[in-house]
């Protein structure tokens, strides 16, 4: 069966506000050919998100210079619930609301070389568009916490927007994972930093390649098929790493681990025909649902 891709880069993403390698820091995992055409697997550990985003650019360049057409994944959220861009007054009369937030955050947030970034002011801003309050961002260290933006969650009961995305909701719901809201900033697993700063390098790689699309936000149904892809040299999607168990090797840090693994879980649901990236849960998804999926909130690849 022919494979959709021929090279897979697997992101481990960092909002660390300073320079860092090993744990917690940016893993990027590739698997490509080599010279005899074998399928390798590389991982490079780096310190800062500009010095990460030029990584990609440079082996991006490479892979699409030979033919190979690329699926890149990042594990932060893509999307924001439903309703997140109208909240916010963003402008949609031109551009899909996912589009709109992309635009919104690449504008806003702005990475140094030192790594430093303004993530908590951008979302304590944010949280005085949408409420004029500590809603619907929280997480802050006590050195960031504002009267628009707490370390406590803030109660989403009866709230225009949910805590969670469709797909985070689905997949706490069949116990296939527990992804966080990608309104918290910080503690144990949380996303929601790694979405502001990750946001504005994803979108600034799409408007630099024209030959790029963001899934599932740019395909029909979200289906990919060789059809659907046709012209399409990289594809930008969304993962969750720990849809599969990842056991480090010696030496082998756990984020390390996790993008090893995912990269091979990827590439080997294409070699079977199974990476067509279509959105699906246990029970149907009305036309509301997919038309927010596709519109806003995005979904992760293969859950």
């Amino acid at each position: 069966m022919t494979r959709l891709f021929d090279a897979y880069i697997m992101v481990d993403w960092s909002a660390a506000s300073k320079p860092v390698t090993g744990k917690n820091s940016i893993w990027i995992g590739i698997i490509a050919r080599d010279a005899r055409l074998k399928l390798q697997y590389q991982s490079v550990n780096i310190e800062t998100r500009l010095k990460a985003r030029s990584f990609l650019e440079g082996i991006i360049a490479k892979l699409t210079g030979r033919g190979d057409r690329v699926l890149i994944g990042f594990d932060f959220s893509l999307g924001y619930p439903a309703g997140t861009a109208e909240a916010l007054g963003l402008d949609t009369s031109d551009k899909a609301p996912w589009q709109a937030m992309h635009a919104h955050l690449a504008s806003k947030m702005k990475d140094k070389a030192d790594n430093s970034n303004p993530r908590f002011a951008i979302a304590a801003g944010m949280n005085y568009a949408i409420s004029k309050g500590p809603f619907p961002f929280w997480g802050a260290p006590a050195r960031d916490v504002v009267s628009t933006l707490s370390d406590k969650k803030p109660d989403f009961d009866g709230q225009a927007l949910p805590e969670y995305r469709i797909v985070e909701s689905q997949m706490r719901t069949s116990k296939r994972g527990q992804p966080k809201s990608v309104w918290q900033l910080a503690y144990t697993g949380s996303v929601g930093s790694q979405s502001l700063t990750g946001i504005p390098h994803v979108h600034a790689l799409r408007q630099a390649l024209p030959a790029s699309r963001v899934w599932p936000f740019e395909f029909e149904e979200g289906d990919m098929t060789e059809e659907s892809l046709d012209g399409v040299q990289v594809v930008f999607a969304e993962i969750y790493p720990s849809l599969i168990p990842a056991k480090p090797e010696k030496g082998e840090t756990p984020d390390a681990a996790q993008i090893r693994q995912i990269a091979h879980y990827y590439s080997e649901m294409d070699e079977k025909g199974r990476l067509n990236g279509r959105i699906s849960t246990n029970n149907s998804l009305d036309e509301g649902k997919i038309s927010q999926i596709q519109s806003e909130e995005g979904w992760i690849l293969g859950a």
